[in-house]
């Protein structure tokens, strides 16, 4: 819809219950006090923003990749707003004609559109922002890599403003509207988590007490909205990464696999840490000699996993089998008569997961992989690489590159004649495909036939960009979990001692003590605050209630330091929680192989054709349009699709809803796009 028809529509609703809510009209009290009051700043908010719009919709396509696919984090943000505006529409028009109804709800109601005022408030605070980081960067530039002052300020307001209006009643309005009961179940799952996280109960016990502690925040949204806020202000790295690796448990995976496709292989596999001999690309009569990876321990096993629809020849080897971590191993396809064998594929599929760097496993993503093998009739090898904070950069890099070259050199075991290779990834692993590639052009390698990279982390900083912005109200990923992950990948310092010795020493602790210490005081005035020392429910107070009331009516809570100019009269809703969130400033960040946007020229130079799938709603979109950029204009083959209504993850979340399958559909395509491609390197010069 026109942004213009939508302001004049809000306009034209806020008049029409500021009319019918006198006394006479609407008889509802101190209610009809609040709906006034809370229609007055909608429309205060809309003809603000109004004039705003029209100037960013008329110069957002500069930030395009190109003409033919519009998407940027500016273009979001109208999105965003957009979304926002038709739901207090949508609610203002019901409550015209449904307020005389015997059944109609009036709390509940103008509860709902004080909330989404709130939201509205926040995001003209976005809207504001963005307007300085269009002043601050350079033409068609989308991140302030080079001003540490809108990067400082950008921080700064995420510490701050408020948030919890996000995830309470609002949840994942920008979204397809299938996935927000999805958002919902995952922001309710975790807060009930996190009660019962550190108590010593079994995983039975854990589940009722869960299940127990999770009916309060259905029924009371703006405590979910709270409480997830909190969580997430000063995030517990070991809390997120043990409640992710919840999909690593066998009753999810199970469900996974019984709705997934069915696969006819499906093994794990421990390569030992031995130095492997490989052709050089530009003369396969000279070879390079490729170490397994040593970072921070020492030599060390790589752990993959094998996912083919059909048994192949070389899967059935024993050869394989020596290497499966399945205990016991499967038997041997050659004992089972009945299974008929395929001969070895053309292609070969090697995948990196996502995750953020610290959690999750190929297992966790079966979901796709298993559809990938199935409709595009090719082995998948998917790689476990070692999870940060406990294994930081360079170690999962290492890994990954080791288990590329020994695929390459041994694809006659993973049923592949490795004619055609591809390297897929979504999130972290899209960073991994494009490092990984950088390594082989680096070592003089051969370098995949492609890769497909679903919304690639490129740039692990906290520079600030407009799709950076909705950090600020993103369930998926909040900024203080995105700078939680940078951090416990480019952690410089370890302990010099074993793999095995370092799980005992709870290495969690060790390599965030950085960010506790800052974030100390913050943290133990949260748990000391007297709305959380009663423990159990944790219903507001009635204090509580009162600054959450003076919250959603515009007053605001001060603003801890934060030098923004705001318009006169303006200003955002601020967090009694505040967060701890640092700019990174580790020179590893900037490494090229951290950061591939920052990468030289030389070392992307040579890159395989590279293909993006992005989200409009996505965090990280700006990533993928100046990665894609910077690769077209050094004339490297790229494309960049950007996908609309889903979030970060999308491919994780495949089976449920349309959108999201669709959306996984596309990626495929992509990979499908880089077997079939014309004009192949010639096999000879590909075969380790």
């Amino acid at each position: 819809m026109d942004y213009k028809v939508v302001f004049t529509t809000l306009d034209t609703v806020c008049e029409e219950i500021s009319i019918l809510s006198g006394p006479s009209d609407f008889p509802y009290g101190a209610v009809a006090e609040r709906l006034i009051k809370c229609t007055k700043q909608i429309q205060e908010h809309g003809r603000a923003l109004e004039p705003i719009v029209a100037n960013l919709s008329a110069i957002f396509h500069r930030y395009d990749f190109d003409s033919q696919t519009p998407g940027n984090g500016y273009r979001t943000l109208v999105k965003v707003l957009n979304s926002c505006l038709l739901h207090i529409i949508q609610k203002a028009r019901y409550i015209a004609s449904h307020y005389n109804s015997a059944f109609f709800r009036a709390e509940h109601n103008v509860s709902e559109i004080e909330v989404y005022c709130s939201a509205l408030c926040q995001l003209r605070a976005l809207i504001h922002l963005a307007q300085q980081l269009i002043n601050g960067n350079d033409y068609g530039q989308l991140y302030s890599l080079q001003d540490n002052d809108l990067s400082q300020r950008f921080v700064q307001e995420y510490s701050s403003m408020h948030k919890a209006c996000f995830y309470g009643r609002c949840l994942g309005f920008q979204f397809s509207p299938a996935l927000r009961p999805f958002l919902q179940s995952v922001v309710i799952s975790m807060i009930s988590y996190g009660e019962t996280y550190g108590k010593k109960q079994s995983g039975l016990g854990l589940a009722a007490l869960s299940l127990l502690t999770s009916g309060k925040y259905v029924i009371d949204p703006d405590l979910r909205g709270a409480e997830f806020e909190r969580i997430t202000q000063n995030l517990d790295m070991q809390f997120w990464k043990s409640f992710w690796n919840l999909t690593e448990s066998g009753l999810i995976t199970g469900l996974y696999r019984i709705a997934s496709k069915q696969v006819k292989l499906n093994i794990t596999l421990t390569v030992p840490p031995v130095t492997l001999h490989l052709p050089l690309a530009s003369d396969s009569s000279l070879t390079a000699n490729v170490s397994p990876p040593i970072a921070h321990w020492g030599p060390g096993p790589v752990h993959m996993r094998l996912i083919s629809h059909e048994i192949r020849d070389g899967q059935d080897s024993e050869e394989l089998l020596s290497f499966s971590r399945t205990n016991p191993p499967p038997a041997s396809v050659s004992h089972l008569p009945w299974v008929q064998k395929q001969p070895r594929s053309p292609w070969l599929l090697i995948h990196f997961h996502g995750g953020g760097f610290v959690a999750q496993t190929s297992r966790s993503h079966e979901c796709y992989i298993r559809t990938w093998s199935k409709e595009l009739n090719v082995p998948v090898l998917s790689v476990d690489y070692s999870l940060s904070p406990e294994a930081p950069f360079p170690r999962a890099l290492e890994e990954c590159f080791y288990a590329y070259c020994w695929a390459l050199k041994n694809c006659h075991l993973l049923g592949s004649t490795a004619e055609r290779v591809c390297l897929a990834g979504d999130s972290a692993g899209g960073n991994l495909c494009i490092t990984v590639s950088m390594k082989a052009i680096s070592c003089g390698i051969r370098v995949p036939d492609g890769i497909m990279a679903a919304y690639p982390a490129t740039l692990l900083t906290t520079d600030a960009s407009p799709s950076r912005l909705l950090t600020l109200i993103d369930p998926v990923l909040p900024l203080s979990v995105l700078t939680r992950c940078i951090y416990a990948y480019s952690y410089a310092v370890q302990p010099a001692v074993s793999s095995s010795s370092l799980s005992a020493l709870g290495r969690d602790t060790a390599v965030l003590l950085g960010d506790l210490t800052q974030g100390a005081s913050n943290w133990i005035q949260s748990l000391l605050d007297p709305r959380w020392i009663s423990g159990g429910a944790r219903s507001p107070s009635s204090s509580q209630k009162t600054s959450q009331s003076s919250k959603i009516h515009g007053t605001s809570v001060p603003t801890s330091g934060c030098n923004l100019d705001y318009p006169l009269g303006f200003e955002p809703l601020r967090s009694e929680c505040l967060a701890s969130v640092r700019l990174t400033s580790c020179p590893i960040i900037k490494n090229p192989f951290v950061s591939p946007l920052l990468a030289p020229d030389n070392l992307l130079r040579g890159l395989p054709p590279v293909h993006i799938v992005a989200s409009a709603l996505d965090a990280l979109l700006d990533d993928s349009v100046m990665f894609a950029k910077k690769l077209r204009d050094m004339g490297q083959p790229v494309t960049l699709t950007v996908v609309e209504g889903l979030p970060h993850g999308f491919l994780s979340l495949s089976q449920i809803s349309k959108e999201t399958e669709t959306a996984t559909e596309v990626c495929m395509a992509k990979i499908r796009e880089i077997f079939e491609q014309k004009n192949p390197t010639p096999a000879l010069s590909k075969r380790p």
